[in-house]
């Protein structure tokens, strides 16, 4: 290839986008990442961190497979960027607890299908928190990383790799010759191609829509806007993730707690509300009553990239040789993300998956 155009584009620079130019740089490619905006500074950054599924037992087995080889990704991947950036991700396995599980035949046998540590929750997990079990469950080993800094470590490792990074730029025009793309147009100029990838999360499919109108295996992604708050709390006001029915807290290093979150659809409004607010300090204060005396200091909105099922798009496009997706991810950016990068480079490069391919194609119902 020529040297001076890169192996892989990839347009966007959430976690996704980092993670499968880092997964590239790895395999010898050269790399460059165009984002719109500032890296990692979306969905990435205004995520939760838990890197399980909620309830993963309700959700389509794609998505566990590639969560589960995330999970045995992650404690490699993490030591490796705080040794290389000096940027902790905090990748942090302080377990999760889930205290109401109706359903929890189905949860045991997942945990015990996928090889994930589970054990009932004894009353002392209650003693901080004010709720109603209902067959709670503790499992030991689930982990968060904290992403703000997973993304800057991300940034940073790839900076130090010679991947060259684009901010603040975006796409304008798309060339596509002979069901080939030759360039792309940007607000920073043009750049020749030789390979790709659409990592845009909540924007990706409307990217398509905009670039390529008339091409079919169009991917079905939008917006779905989350709401977070965040406590100043001491270090250990609370040791351990809580799920409780559909919202959580989740207790950083330093002792913060992030409260989340809202699912909501408002296009691509990422406007806080005083309703969303109000009703994630309720929930947060009713749970975890200590939280009374900490002061709420944040508040924020980012979109997730949502699908039908929560299925991200992982494939080579079937009509145009040379651009492929790595989008959709839903909730589950950050849990689904090392096996995506690593699925999305195996299959460009023609190498064994780690994951079978099927569920995540574009031909694919999803």
């Amino acid at each position: 290839m020529n040297n001076k155009i890169p192996d892989i584009t990839i347009i966007g620079g959430g976690v996704i986008g980092l993670l499968t130019a880092r997964e590239f740089f790895q395999a010898g490619a050269t790399v460059t990442v165009i984002e719109k905006n500032q890296i990692g500074r979306e969905s990435s950054w205004a995520g939760g961190g838990i890197l399980l599924p909620l309830y993963p037992w309700r959700q389509p087995d794609a998505i566990t497979r590639l969560v589960i080889q995330s999970l045995i990704l992650y404690p490699l991947l993490a030591p490796q960027l705080k040794a290389e950036t000096r940027i902790d991700p905090e990748w942090n396995p302080c377990g999760l607890l889930i205290a109401k599980n109706p359903d929890i035949a189905a949860a045991t046998n997942w945990c015990r299908a996928n090889g994930v540590r589970f054990e009932p929750a004894g009353a002392e997990f209650f003693n901080l928190i004010n709720t109603q079990p209902d067959n709670s469950l503790w499992m030991p080993d689930i982990a968060q990383a904290r992403n703000p800094r997973l993304v800057k470590s991300l940034k940073q490792d790839l900076i130090n790799k010679g991947v060259r990074l684009i901010e603040q730029c975006e796409l304008k025009d798309v060339a596509l010759a002979q069901g080939c793309i030759t360039s792309i147009t940007t607000s920073a100029g043009q750049f020749a191609v030789n390979q790709l990838i659409l990592c845009a999360g909540a924007w990706t499919g409307q990217l398509f829509q905009q670039f390529f109108p008339s091409i079919g295996h169009a991917p079905e992604i939008a917006p779905v806007k989350g709401q977070m708050l965040l406590f100043d709390a001491r270090p250990d006001t609370l040791p351990y993730m809580v799920l409780d029915e559909d919202q959580y807290l989740i207790p950083r290093l330093d002792g913060k707690i992030l409260a989340g979150s809202t699912v909501e659809q408002d296009d691509f409004n990422k406007t806080t509300t005083a309703e969303a607010r109000d009703r994630l300090e309720s929930f947060a204060l009713n749970l975890l009553p200590a939280l009374k005396n900490y002061p709420l200091i944040n508040h924020w909105a980012g979109l997730r990239p949502g699908t039908k099922h929560g299925v991200p798009y992982i494939d080579k496009h079937p009509e145009i040789a040379n651009l492929s997706l790595n989008a959709g991810h839903f909730r589950n950016g950050l849990a689904m993300g090392p096996a995506s990068a690593q699925l999305m480079v195996d299959l460009i490069l023609g190498r064994p998956t780690a994951v079978a391919p099927e569920p995540y194609k574009l031909s694919s119902l999803h």
